[in-house]
C-alpha cells in the first residue's frame, strides 16, 4: 500500500509538471498587458496625432463630391382619352412601365441625349498643387471646335494666356505648342479651334491664381462622357405604390449635379411626349390617306348617280321609291354593313401581308365601331405590346441581339395568329354577303315598272351610302385622335425639383473622423497585441513563481543599478546603505531559510545564458556576507570565459585550471580583495577540458580543504543553459542559486530551472531575479552592466563577446 501511495504521488507530481510545461505561455497576464499599454503611450500619442493631422489634410485636399436628386412620378393617363372613351394603345402595366423607365434612364444612349442639352462639349480645369477644380459654367474662357477627327477628344490640353489676355499658347498632344489669338480660329492636326475669353475675368484669374495653378481643358467625346457619368447616375424605385423614381447624380461640381439630374428628368418627360405624339401622328397620317381615297370613291359614286338619273329619268318621288324598295330595304342595309365590314377586314389583311413594319395604331382605327372590334383588337394589342417591348429593348441592344431575335419570332407568330383570325372572319362575312345578295335578287325579280333601272339605281345608291358612311367614320376617328394627340402633354411629374447642393456628401467630416481615429486605435491595438505576443522576457519574480507553481524557492530580487557599474562590479562596499546593498542583505537573510545549520557552506551560482548577472550577484553577495564577519572565497569555475579577475582588477595567469592540473598550489592562487574577509581565486588560463577538471577528484579535495578555512565558498559557474560544466557543483552546493535578469531573460528559461529542480533533483535550488526596475517607468533592455558572455555554441547570445552589446531604446527620441 505504501509503495502504491508513493507511486501515485510521483505520478501526480509528474502529471502536474507536464501540464505546467504544456500551459507555459497560454495564460493572459493583465498586469503585463497594462504595463505594455503604459510603455507604448508615446506611440499611441503619435498614432492619434497622425490621425488628427490626416483628418485635417484629407478634408483640406480631398476632392469634394456633391450629390443632387429629384423625384419623378410615372403617369400614363390621358385626359382626352378618358373624355372621348378612346382606347389608349400606348398604356403598359404599371410594373412594366416602372421597370422600363428605370432601364431607359440608366441607358447610356439616353444619358448621352440628356447630356447633349448641357454645355459639356468642353470641360475646363484649374490644377493646383494638391487639388484640381473643374470650372463648370464659370470658366473665364471658352473653346469652340470644328472637329476633323476625334484624336484630340479626351486628351488634356494645357493653356496659358498672355498678360493682356489677347492671346496665349496651348500644349496639344505630343508636346506640340501652338500660339493662338482670342476670338480667331486656328488649325491643329485634327481640329479647328477658337478660344474666346472674358478679358477682365482672365486677367483677374492670372493675377490671383496664375502663379499657383495650371489651366487646361478637355474636349469630351460624348460617348465616353456618357459612359463615365452612367456610373455616377443612380436611378432607384422610391415608392412602387406611388410609382415614383429617385434620380440622383454625384460629381465634384455642385452646379453640374443639379443640371444633370434636371436634364435627365426633363429629357425623359420630353422623350415620352415625343414617343406618344409620334404614335398619334402616324394614326392621323393613315386616316388622312384613307380619307383622300374614300373621298375620291364617294365623289365618283355621287357623279354616277347624277348621270344615271339623267339618263334613265329615275323619279325621286319618296312614295314611289318607298313602293319599290320597301321590300328589300332591310336586306340592302344589311348588305351595306356586310360590305363595309368586308372592306375593313380586307384592308387589315392587306396591311398584315405587306412587308415591313405594321402600323398597329392604323389597324385599330379601322376596327373602331365594327362587330369584330373586340375580338381582333385584343390580338392587335398583344401584337402592339410585343412591338413596344422590342422598341424599348433596342435602346440598350442591337438588332442581332438574342433578346431582339426572340421578340422578332414572337411578333411573327402573333401576326400569323392574327392573319388566320382575319381570314376566318372574312370567310364568314363573304358567305353572309352571298346569302344576302341571293335574297336581294329574289325580291328584285318581284319588282315591276323597269326593275332593271331601279335595281341599278339602288346599287349606285348602296355604293354611295357605303362610301359616305366610311368617310364619315374616318372623319369622326380623325377628330378623336386629333383631340387625343392634343391631350398628350407631360404625364410624368417632377415631385421634387433638383437643387444645387450646398454640403458635399464626401469627404464626410464624421466618417473621415471616425475612420482616421479608428485606424489610429487599430494601429495602437495591433501594436499592443504584437508587443504582448512577442513579449517573452521575465518582468517580475511573480512570473517565475507562477510558472513554476512556487515549487522553486524565490530568494529575492536585485534592483537595477541606475548608474554605470564599475569595472570591479563590487557595489556594496561603495555605498553600504544603497538599495542594492539592502537587496543583497535581504538575499543573505533569506539564505538562512534554505540552510541554517552550522559549518562551512558551498554556494553555486549559475544562469541560463550569459549577461544575466550571475558574476555580479556572486561578487556582491560575497561582499555583503564578508561585511558580516564571515570569511568568504569566490571560485571562478567559468573557465571558458573567466570574468572574476576583471571584477577584481587582477591578472588571470594562475587560477583554478592550474590548481586542478597540479601546476600551482591552492595557497599560492588565493588572492585578497578590497574587503578584509573576501578572497577569490581566478579561473586561470582556459583549459581544453574544463568539464573534466570540475568533476575531478582534485576539485573535491580542494573544496574540502577550503571548507576548513572559509565559512562560505561561492562558486561562479558557467551558464547552465549553454554548457553543463556547473551541474556537478549545483548538486553538491548547500545554496544552489539560479540567476534570472528582468526584461532580459526569456520566459522559456524558467523551464531550465524547473528541470533542474524536478528532473535533476536539485531541491535546494533558489531563484534570484536581477536587474529589476522597481519603478517600472521604462522598458530598458540594457542595464548598463557592460558585460556579456559567449560560449560559441550557436545559441545566438554572443557568449564569446567581451562586452554585451547594448540595446537601443525603441523610441529614438527618448533619453536614456
Amino acid at each position: 500500500m505504501l509503495q502504491d501511495q508513493i507511486k501515485s504521488t510521483s505520478q501526480d507530481t509528474f502529471d502536474r509538471y507536464r501540464e505546467r510545461l504544456a500551459n507555459f505561455s497560454s495564460e493572459f497576464e493583465l498586469g503585463l498587458f497594462m504595463f505594455i499599454l503604459r510603455r507604448n503611450l508615446w506611440w499611441y500619442l503619435l498614432f492619434f496625432t497622425g490621425a488628427g493631422i490626416s483628418f485635417v489634410l484629407y478634408l483640406r485636399y480631398a476632392p469634394t463630391v456633391y450629390e443632387s436628386s429629384t423625384i419623378l412620378q410615372i403617369n400614363t393617363s390621358n385626359n382626352a382619352n378618358k373624355v372621348l372613351n378612346v382606347q389608349n394603345i400606348y398604356e403598359m402595366e404599371d410594373q412594366n412601365l416602372l421597370a422600363s423607365g428605370i432601364e431607359q434612364l440608366r441607358s447610356k444612349v439616353f444619358l448621352k441625349r440628356a447630356l447633349a442639352t448641357l454645355p459639356l462639349e468642353v470641360s475646363y480645369y484649374a490644377e493646383g498643387t494638391f487639388k484640381t477644380n473643374e470650372h463648370y459654367k464659370s470658366s473665364a474662357y471658352t473653346v469652340n471646335e470644328k472637329p476633323k477627327n476625334k484624336s484630340f477628344h479626351g486628351q488634356r490640353i494645357n493653356i496659358r494666356f498672355d498678360a493682356s489676355a489677347a492671346g496665349g499658347e496651348i500644349d496639344v498632344a505630343g508636346g506640340t505648342k501652338m500660339r493662338f489669338k482670342t476670338g480667331e480660329w486656328f488649325e491643329t492636326e485634327s481640329d479647328s479651334l477658337m478660344i474666346t475669353a472674358n478679358i477682365i475675368a482672365v486677367q483677374e484669374m492670372l493675377k490671383v491664381d496664375g502663379a499657383k495653378n495650371t489651366y487646361y481643358f478637355v474636349i469630351n467625346d460624348m460617348d465616353d462622357l456618357a459612359a463615365v457619368y452612367a456610373g455616377r447616375l443612380s436611378v432607384t424605385l422610391a415608392n412602387e405604390a406611388a410609382q415614383t423614381l429617385r434620380i440622383s447624380f454625384s460629381d465634384n461640381s455642385a452646379q453640374k449635379t443639379s443640371d444633370v439630374v434636371t436634364a435627365v428628368a426633363g429629357e425623359f418627360i420630353q422623350y415620352d411626349v415625343e414617343r406618344r405624339s409620334e404614335s398619334a401622328k402616324k394614326v392621323l397620317d393613315f386616316i388622312d390617306g384613307q380619307l383622300e381615297s374614300v373621298y375620291e370613291r364617294l365623289k365618283t359614286s355621287e357623279d354616277a348617280i347624277k348621270t344615271f338619273k339623267k339618263s334613265n329619268n329615275v323619279s325621286e318621288n319618296p312614295e314611289e321609291k318607298a313602293f319599290y324598295f320597301e321590300r328589300f330595304s332591310t336586306i340592302e342595309n344589311q348588305l351595306t354593313q356586310i360590305e363595309l365590314e368586308e372592306r375593313v377586314l380586307a384592308q387589315i389583311d392587306k396591311e398584315l401581308n405587306e412587308p415591313g413594319k405594321i402600323e398597329v395604331n392604323s389597324l385599330l382605327s379601322l376596327l373602331a365601331g365594327s362587330e369584330y372590334q373586340n375580338n381582333i383588337s385584343n390580338q392587335l394589342n398583344a401584337l402592339y405590346q410585343l412591338v413596344s417591348d422590342r422598341a424599348t429593348a433596342l435602346i440598350n441592344a442591337k438588332p442581332d441581339n438574342k433578346a431582339i431575335k426572340t421578340y422578332d419570332a414572337q411578333i411573327e407568330t402573333q401576326k400569323k395568329i392574327l392573319t388566320a383570325s382575319v381570314h376566318s372572319i372574312l370567310e364568314g362575312v363573304v358567305s353572309k354577303k352571298k346569302d344576302l345578295q341571293e335574297r336581294l335578287t329574289e325580291y328584285r325579280s318581284k319588282l315591276g315598272n323597269n326593275p332593271g333601272a331601279e335595281t341599278e339605281y339602288a346599287s349606285l345608291q348602296r355604293l354611295f351610302s357605303i362610301n359616305e358612311k366610311f368617310y364619315t367614320l374616318l372623319l369622326e376617328k380623325k377628330a378623336e385622335y386629333q383631340i387625343s394627340k392634343a391631350g398628350f402633354t407631360a404625364q410624368h411629374v417632377l415631385l421634387d425639383k433638383a437643387k444645387r447642393p450646398d454640403t458635399p456628401i464626401a469627404p464626410s467630416r464624421s466618417t473621415t473622423f471616425i475612420t482616421c481615429f479608428l485606424v489610429a486605435f487599430l494601429l495602437s491595438l495591433v501594436l499592443t497585441i504584437v508587443r504582448y505576443i512577442l513579449h517573452d522576457t521575465i518582468g517580475s519574480l511573480n512570473e517565475i513563481t507562477r510558472h513554476t507553481q512556487a515549487t522553486i524557492a524565490a530568494l529575492g530580487i536585485v534592483p537595477r543599478y541606475k548608474k554605470e557599474i564599475p569595472v570591479s562590479q563590487l557595489l556594496v562596499d561603495k555605498n553600504p546603505k544603497s538599495i542594492i546593498a539592502e537587496a543583497f542583505r535581504s538575499l543573505r537573510t533569506n539564505m538562512q531559510f534554505i540552510d541554517n545549520t552550522e559549518g562551512s557552506k558551498i554556494m553555486a551560482v549559475t544562469s541560463t545564458i550569459s549577461g544575466e548577472g550571475k558574476t555580479f550577484v556572486a561578487i556582491n553577495l560575497a561582499g555583503i556576507i564578508a561585511y558580516s564577519g564571515k570569511k568568504v572565497i569566490i571560485l571562478d569555475l567559468d573557465m571558458r570565459k573567466p570574468k572574476i579577475h576583471k571584477g577584481f582588477g587582477t591578472d588571470n595567469v594562475h587560477g583554478m585550471s592550474t590548481i586542478l592540473i597540479g601546476k600551482d598550489k591552492m595557497s599560492d592562487c588565493i588572492r585578497q580583495s578590497a574587503l578584509e574577509n573576501l578572497h577569490f581565486i581566478t579561473a586561470g588560463p582556459v583549459p581544453p577540458n574544463p568539464s573534466e577538471l570540475i568533476i575531478s577528484a582534485q576539485m573535491t579535495a580542494m573544496l574540502e580543504e577550503l571548507k576548513k578555512i572559509y565559512d562560505l565558498i561561492i562558486i561562479d559557474n558557467p551558464p547552465i543553459g549553454l554548457v553543463t560544466d556547473g551541474m556537478a557543483m549545483l548538486r553538491i552546493a548547500d545554496y544552489p542559486i539560479y540567476i534570472f535578469r528582468s526584461d532580459y531573460s526569456r520566459r522559456n528559461f524558467i523551464q531550465v530551472a524547473d528541470r533542474l529542480y524536478n528532473e535533476s533533483g536539485i531541491k535546494r535550488l533558489s531563484i534570484v531575479l536581477n536587474g529589476v526596475d522597481v519603478e517600472r517607468r521604462s522598458y530598458g533592455y540594457n542595464y548598463g552592466y557592460g558585460y556579456g558572455y559567449g560560449y560559441g555554441y550557436g545559441y545566438g547570445y554572443g557568449y564569446y563577446d567581451d562586452q554585451h552589446e547594448k540595446k537601443k531604446s525603441w523610441l529614438p527620441f527618448r533619453k536614456k
